[in-house]
């Protein structure tokens, strides 16, 4: 068996035990995670199932891909309720994108032991560990950026269409991950037609320009068909196009709620900045140091590296200071495959690349007579230290909003009773209420579509209940007509969230504005259930009239 394949194997193990030691042992979920498991579970087992359910607000390969395993929570309901679905998701992707770096060490010729502590590294940093288990969007996203990267890398010496269609194929399904993925689209589609053009040397403009066009269009294709066709399906099926910006669902909408952007552009430039270097502490090292080397070796593998990368982290600055996003050290988890493949960049090119198709411009690359050992030592120099300052300053509230939690797993510390630590357990008990309040309704033996509930919160309820058909929820497309008369159509509970907030974009709420606090004259109160969880609503289960 190849390297490559233990290493992916290893890797997927790895993560999805640590993954199912945070779910399931501690309790600790993500709520993006848990909310794209609810996305699949509504395709599934809704009282309406259909492909459309999984919603437009975010790009759907996540859930999507999530969709077996989910099926599966028809007879092990704790598949969905734990977050595992996201785990088993998550970890072959992360594993995936380990791979990516090991091959793109392997593609440069590299030494053996070079590849693999770089490759090490990079696969048992913190973040990665962190994001290869919890079923967040990263870990595809992240495969995809480097398996980008790496055919980018080849297609600079190759020319090869092979190469260069990977990169398209790769792009394309990446912004089906993220949105961010349309920024590395837009750079990497300018650098092929740049590239292009400079190959062609000094013909006719009709001949220079054709080639550098076509290039770029099929680079830039993939990704061009799979946001008009997200954004039509969604016109056509919801009457919005980009709902991420102008659904009451949508990031524009929760930053408006939550007031989680930013309105300082110089302080976010500075955070911005601060984000990528916890994640790349030695990037301001590397990248002069690779930019010189790249320099004097005529050696664009570098500039392609950093163009498909180092764009994902310029989108998620220029995002956050305009206020469009959240502070989050995610979105800038790029950083660290950057960190990865600069440091093969120290280390002159070792040999030809094997490819399939050789192109008009691909030439075969020089190898540098000489020793190649000090460059790599100087490169595992630089990056060994890396998983440790990452992690130290992981369990920073400032620096790290959603990870800092991770120092009441990692170091317990039962006994110490500082508000850090009291709300680091809190965070680690979210979602634990709305997995007992989904007990509860369960252990009441409703009739389906009895339960109204908006799964702006009750994402973690529905995921956690053994009959979904008991909830009548956002998806279905009687739930216009229901919310409007409850009581006409069967309805013998409500589920209500405090109207504040990202309450507000309840659509209970916005029909029934008074019904947290007086039961809209429609329903009495009948259970309060206080909140364990940190930012969590106090939920109010109220019986219909």
């Amino acid at each position: 068996m190849r390297p490559a394949r233990w290493l992916f194997w290893g890797c997927t193990a790895l993560y999805v035990v640590i993954g199912l030691y945070l779910t399931v042992e501690q309790g600790f979920l993500m709520g993006d995670a848990l909310s794209r498991i609810s996305a699949a579970r509504s395709v599934l087992f809704s009282r309406d199932p259909h492909l459309a359910a999984i919603g437009f607000v975010f790009t759907p390969l996540t859930a999507v891909v999530q969709l077996p395993t989910v099926l599966l929570s028809h007879w092990w309901p704790g598949l969905t309720a734990w977050g595992v679905t996201g785990v088993v998701m998550s970890a072959p992707f992360m594993a995936g994108a380990v791979v990516q770096i090991f091959e793109i060490g392997t593609d440069r010729g590299c030494p053996t032991w070079l590849i693999w502590a770089v490759t090490a590294l990079f696969a048992l940093n913190p973040m990665i560990v962190f994001y290869g288990g919890n079923g967040m969007s990263e870990a595809p996203f992240l495969l995809l950026m480097c398996w980008a990267t790496r055919r980018l890398i080849r297609w600079c010496t190759t020319d090869d269409i092979h190469d260069l269609v990977a990169v398209a194929v790769a792009l394309g399904l990446a912004y089906l991950t993220r949105y961010d993925a349309l920024a590395a689209g837009l750079a990497v589609t300018a650098f092929v037609f740049a590239t292009t053009l400079l190959r062609q040397g000094w013909k006719n403009k009709r001949e220079l320009l054709f080639p550098a066009a076509l290039d770029a269009v099929l680079v830039a294709l993939p990704t061009g068909v799979a946001f008009l066709a997200w954004a039509a399906t969604s016109w056509l099926i919801t009457g919005e196009a980009l709902q991420q910006f102008s659904s009451t669902y949508g990031n524009a909408s929760i930053l408006e709620q939550s007031g989680g952007g930013s309105t300082e552009p110089g302080y976010a430039l500075v955070f911005s900045i601060a984000e990528t270097v916890v994640l790349g502490p030695v990037l301001p090292l590397l990248v002069p140091i690779v930019a010189v080397l790249a320099w004097r070796r005529r050696d664009l593998e570098v500039v392609a590296a950093v163009v498909v990368l180092a764009s994902v982290i310029a989108f998620a600055t220029l995002s956050y200071m305009r206020g469009l996003t959240f502070p989050f050290l995610r979105f800038y988890i790029c950083a660290l495959p950057l960190m990865a493949v600069l440091a093969f960049q120290l280390v002159p090119p070792g040999g030809a690349l094997v490819e399939r198709r050789h192109g008009p411009h691909g030439f075969v690359r020089r190898v540098v007579v000489g020793s190649r050992s000090v460059p790599a030592a100087l490169a595992v120099a630089l990056v060994l230290f890396t998983p440790v300052a990452t992690g130290a300053l992981m369990v920073s509230p400032t620096l790290s909003d959603q990870q800092y939690a991770l120092e009441s797993v990692v170091f317990p510390a039962p006994n110490d009773t500082s508000d850090k630590r009291r709300t680091e357990r809190r965070i680690i008990a979210s979602f634990s209420t709305e997995r007992e309040l989904a007990r509860h309704i369960d252990s009441m033996k409703l009739p389906e579509g009895s339960v109204l509930m908006d799964t702006v919160y009750g994402f973690a309820v529905y995921t956690a209940t053994d009959n979904p058909r008991t909830f009548v929820i956002p998806s279905d497309q009687d739930f216009t007509s229901i919310v409007n008369r409850p009581a006409d159509h069967g309805i013998q509970y409500v589920l209500a969230v405090p109207n504040t907030g990202r309450g507000e974009s309840d659509a209970v709420n916005r029909r029934y504005p008074t019904l947290y606090e007086t039961g809209a004259d429609i329903a009495t109160l009948e259970l309060e259930i206080p909140n364990d969880g940190q930012d969590q609503p106090t939920w109010r289960l109220y019986r219909v009239l």
